[in-house]
């Protein structure tokens, strides 16, 4: 039964894990526009979400977590993702070296904060169907 949950919704938090990391990586590169020589990041977000969920559900290595007692279940944690990392290629290369586009960074960081409320919306959802299935009548 918990290995059916752990299938149903590993897709979505693998799905989160990486939003959240590329939202890191946008936000240094909208903190570092006026640091000279800064090279700006990114992810490819669909090949690092096939290889994340690919890696998850194959039940691959992860972190091993500490047992504190010799009744608790043992398991394995998420494994960190790759540094699957780019730099960007500016349109219009700075005298300073810097590649962060400042119009391309905010769009691209409102796209992806959309796209983690909207996955948080359908894990939400999905939840409360579990919830809403599980309650007796």
């Amino acid at each position: 039964m918990i290995d059916q949950l752990e299938a149903a919704f590993n897709f979505h938090q693998q799905a989160l894990g990486l939003r959240q990391q590329r939202h890191k990586v946008l936000a240094s590169n909208i903190a570092n526009a006026d640091t000279p020589g800064y090279k700006a990041r990114d992810m490819d977000f669909a090949s690092e979400l096939k290889k994340a969920v690919a890696h998850g559900s194959s039940g691959g290595k992860g972190l091993a977590l500490a047992r504190t007692a010799e009744r608790h279940i043992a398991g394995q944690g998420a494994a960190p993702a790759g540094n699957g990392l780019l730099y960007r290629v500016p349109d219009q290369p700075s005298l300073d070296g810097n590649t962060v586009d400042m119009d391309r960074e905010r769009t691209q960081f409102a796209d992806n904060s959309v796209r983690y409320q909207a996955g948080l919306t359908i894990l939400n959802s999905r939840i409360q169907g579990l919830k809403t299935a599980m309650q007796p009548e």
